[in-house]
Formats: structure tokens, C-alpha cells, sequence
């Protein structure tokens, strides 16, 4: 645990709660203090639900603390089954609550003998894992614990499709764009001809899991949820996964590659290079228009990428191979996938960054100063005050997140997403100097190469109207080289004098 005005991956009990509010039918009592239960309000705003978010808040306050949470815990798990009439009850505690030490175990086995409905606490260490981890933890354990019921009750339907046919695991609420992923991934395996068994946990029924088995192989989008579940599957059922994220022309190719080889082990016959060529040459936009004037222009650019593993890692690889661009740095924030990211982006950046720290980003963003960012909204928060512009390529989600509008970053059409947000994010800010033609005016305040030190630091008028002749795009970065400079001689005041010997010795 640590004290944090902002994080990038929330607790432990966010993830859960993502997961239970997934599945249909499924209700999530959340053992927490009052302040700990906004869940519900964010998820009601971002997702533009329109049925009631499953989630009940035990809340925990001076007569819990008194007598102890058991009976009022149990009376709250009994209520929601009555009420509610759940396949599934999932408990989980806060961090917060957690603190209390309370045998929740126990809870749970005295609110079983009560309810219809199947009851398990979330087996996730609040202290230890964050909601990412946790999101991936619980789905496993969900899915382990039907997959075992079914084998106890001899209802597991393992008998494979006649025709090829895929699980896809770990698209859920709250997630990054998956909404508009899913639709794109549901168009490539139509395309491939291969069946959906079930989407998991996306509006799926826990009682669909025990038909699991029936599908010829597991799909994982997303790294962060989603693979233990399918390592799961691999380990008991011997079922094969894929995990590679179709985002970028380069890995849809790796992907349906590897679709091709694992499905051929079960006899199919089929061939899809003449498929990605055609997709590749007449459907996505892209290849082409890497290729074109256009994106000439952004030879020679720089950039940063930081996000979780999945996107950061695919936008790495995306900007170095398929646009040319030189990729200063890139990181993430999933400290505990360091190596599977350290190997995937090593060989298309200069530098690789973990670190869940968003000043420690924030100064290296300053100092090493790209054309251009791609990264969480953090990221796009520090540009603005750096006055560089930022793609949002990742989590944390924001309502900007959540459009109405069809916004893929996974497929053939994400690939023509994803290459407008590059180009736009580069090309756009060139024309801020047009705002000083029809009345714009400069809000940029930058200081030094880092965020998170202050400096005291003046113009004199004359040094003002001379930065004020310089056109917008290019302004901040000569703001800043020159009071880097002034800095370096122990200049608090920039004099016109001092701006003009820093452009002649530091080229700004």
C-alpha cells in the first residue's frame, strides 16, 4: 500500500468488482468503509449502462467496528439473494477494510447455508496486487471454480465443435475501448470462419462456462485480464490460447498466423495469407498510408509511449516498424509484467521504463522533450503543460474513452484508427501559430525539464515580445531551451541578451 494523489492501476477490489459487474447475473457485495464504495457512480458514468450496476457496499462504520462485521455481512449476502436472485455472489473486501483482519471465509460459509446462489470471496491480496492483477485473478478464479463444479457434477462439455470456434477471454467493463475491439475481433473471426463459443466475462452467464471446453482454442486480448484464466485452461483442459494482441498491421499478421497453426492441429486445412493480403492492401488504410506524402513528413520525429503492457508494447512497435517514427523511450506502469514487456519493446525503443510513478514520467518527458506523446491520460495532462501533443492509446479510462462513436484499436479498422491518431497527434499542433493570426493567444507556462521541481525564473518586456514573434508551434521548446540555458549561468531574469547568445550556442 502507498499514499497517492493519483495512480495508474487502482486497488485491489476495483478489479474484482470489474469482473463480477461483467458477467450477467452476478452480484458483488463490497466489504468497505463509506468513500470506498464510488465504484457503482464511475462505472454508471463511464460505461452509459443502462441497468443498475451489481454491486452492493457493505459499509463498514462505528457499529461494525463495535460488534463486527459477520451479521451484518451475511444479512446483506442473504438480502441480495432474495432480492436479486444471482447465479453468483462474489465478496470482496477493501484494502481499507481489510485492516479489520476479519475471517471473511467464515462469512461466506454461514451465508452459503442461506442462499441459493453459489457464494466465494475474492482471493486476492488487497495489500499486494492492484486492480489489473486482480481483475486477472479473479476471472481464473471464477472460471476454476465452475470448471471444477462441472467436473464434480459430470456436466462439463468437452466434446470440440465441428467447426473451428475460439473462446475470447478477458474483454470486461471499464475496459480500454474494448467495446469497439470486440467488435472488430468478432469481424476477423467471421472473416477466418471460425466460430465464437463465448465472450468471457463480458455478458456471459456463469452457467456458459461449463461449455467452455467445447471451443477449439482460447483468445487473449488483453494481457492484464484474462491469462491466468487461459493458462488455467491450458494446465486442465490441455486447451490451447493465443495471446497475441492484433493491434497494428504486424501483429494481425502474427496473430492469424498463429490462429492458422493452432487450429490446423485439429485438421483444419485453412489458409490465410491470400486474406491478409487483401486486408492489408484494400482494407485497412494504413499500410498504404505509412507509406505516403503525407506521412513523410514525420520522418525524423520523436516520440514517448507509456501505458499498460498490451498497448504500450503494440504502440511501440507500431510507431518504430510500421511508421518510421524514432521512439525515444517506452514504458509501463504494469511493473509486475517487466520482463514479458522489457523483451517485447527493447528492440524498437532506446530506453524501457517501469515505473508506476507519474512524476518520475513527467520529468522524463521534460527532458527528453518528443515531437509527441502516446500514453494514459496522465500523459496527456503533462503534454499539455509541456505543450506537446498526446495520443491516449491506454488505461486509465477517462469519459473521453467511452465515445459513442465507433473508436477500434484492435483490427483492420483499428489500424486505420490508430494511424489518424498518430498523424493527427503530430501534424495538429503546427498550426497553432494560425492562433496568433486570428486573435489566439499562449497559455503555455514551462519552467525547467522537469515537472516536479520549481524555479523562480522572469522575462524582461523586450525578451516577451521577442518570444511572442516566434510561431506557437515551436515556442514552448524555444521558451524552455533559453531558460535551460539561463539556468546553467545562474540567470534568474531572461534578458534579450540572454536569449540571443542561447540561440547561437545552443541552436534553440
Amino acid at each position: 500500500m502507498k499514499l497517492a494523489y493519483w495512480m495508474y492501476a487502482g486497488p485491489a477490489h476495483i478489479g474484482t468488482l470489474r469482473i463480477a459487474s461483467s458477467f450477467k447475473n452476478v452480484h458483488a457485495i463490497m466489504h468497505a468503509p463509506l468513500g470506498d464504495d464510488y465504484f457503482n457512480v464511475m462505472r454508471s458514468m463511464l460505461e452509459r449502462d443502462r441497468n443498475f450496476t451489481p454491486v452492493t457496499a457493505s459499509i463498514v462504520d462505528r457499529h461494525v467496528l463495535a460488534r463486527g462485521s459477520q451479521e451484518k455481512v451475511v444479512n446483506n449476502i442473504t438480502r441480495k439473494d432474495k432480492e436479486e436472485k444471482p447465479d453468483l455472489v462474489v465478496l470482496t473486501p477493501t484494502c481499507t477494510s481489510s485492516i479489520l483482519q476479519e475471517d471473511l471465509q467464515n462469512f461466506v460459509n454461514r451465508a452459503s447455508l442461506e442462499s441459493r446462489a453459489d457464494i466465494i470471496l475474492a482471493d486476492v491480496n488487497h495489500y499486494r496486487v492492484n486492480e489489473l492483477e486482480a481483475s486477472d485473478r479473479t476471472l481464473e478464479q471464477i472460471i476454476t471454480f465452475y470448471i471444477n463444479k462441472a467436473i464434480k457434477n459430470k456436466t462439463l462439455q468437452t466434446q470440440k465443435s465441428v467447426i473451428p470456434s475460439v473462446n475470447i477471454i478477458g474483454v470486461l467493463s471499464l475496459g480500454f475501448h474494448n467495446q469497439h475491439d470486440l467488435v472488430d475481433i468478432k469481424r476477423l473471426f467471421s472473416d477466418l470462419g471460425i466460430k465464437i463459443n463465448h465472450i468471457i466475462p463480458e455478458n456471459a452467464s456463469v452457467h456458459d462456462l461449463k461449455e467452455l471446453p467445447k471451443a477449439w482454442f482460447n483468445f487473449v486480448p488483453y494481457r492484464e485480464t484474462g491469462l491466468m484464466a487461459a493458462k488455467f485452461l491450458k494446465d486442465k483442459l490441455d486447451m490451447p490460447f493465443i495471446d497475441i494482441t492484433p493491434m497494428g498491421i504486424i501483429n494481425i499478421k502474427s496473430c492469424v498466423r498463429a490462429i492458422q497453426e493452432t487450429i490446423s492441429k485439429f485438421g483444419s486445412e485453412n489458409n490465410y495469407e491470400e486474406y491478409l493480403n487483401r486486408q492489408t492492401k484494400y482494407i485497412s488504410q494504413a499500410a498504404w498510408f505509412s507509406r505516403s506524402i503525407d506521412c513523410q513528413n514525420l520522418t525524423g520525429k520523436t516520440a514517448i509511449v507509456f501505458g499498460d503492457s498490451t498497448h504500450a508494447a503494440a504502440m511501440t512497435q507500431i510507431l518504430s516498424e510500421e511508421m518510421g517514427i524514432n521512439v525515444l523511450w517506452s514504458g509501463t506502469y504494469c511493473t509486475y509484467d517487466k520482463e514479458w514487456f522489457q523483451e517485447k519493446v527493447s528492440q524498437y525503443c532506446s530506453e524501457v521504463i517501469i515505473t508506476d510513478d507519474h512524476n518520475r514520467i513527467g520529468d522524463l518527458i521534460a527532458k527528453t522533450e518528443p515531437n509527441a506523446i502516446f500514453g494514459t491520460q496522465m500523459e496527456r495532462h503533462i503534454g499539455k503543460r509541456l505543450n506537446i501533443p498526446c495520443g491516449v492509446i491506454s488505461s486509465p479510462v477517462h469519459i473521453q474513452n467511452f465515445p459513442l462513436g465507433y473508436k477500434p484499436f484492435l483490427g483492420y479498422e483499428g489500424t486505420n484508427q490508430i494511424a489518424d491518431l498518430i498523424y493527427n497527434s503530430f501534424t495538429l499542433g503546427m498550426e497553432d501559430h494560425l492562433l496568433e493570426l486570428f486573435g489566439g493567444h499562449d497559455t503555455t507556462d514551462i519552467l525547467t525539464n522537469t515537472l516536479t521541481s520549481q524555479t523562480n525564473i522572469s522575462w524582461s518586456p523586450e525578451a516577451s515580445r521577442e518570444l511572442n514573434k516566434i510561431p506557437g508551434f515551436v515556442r514552448g521548446k524555444v521558451k524552455r531551451n533559453t531558460e535551460k540555458f539561463a539556468l546553467q549561468y545562474n540567470n534568474n531574469l531572461v534578458t534579450l541578451e540572454i536569449m540571443y547568445e542561447a540561440k547561437e550556442k545552443v541552436n534553440t
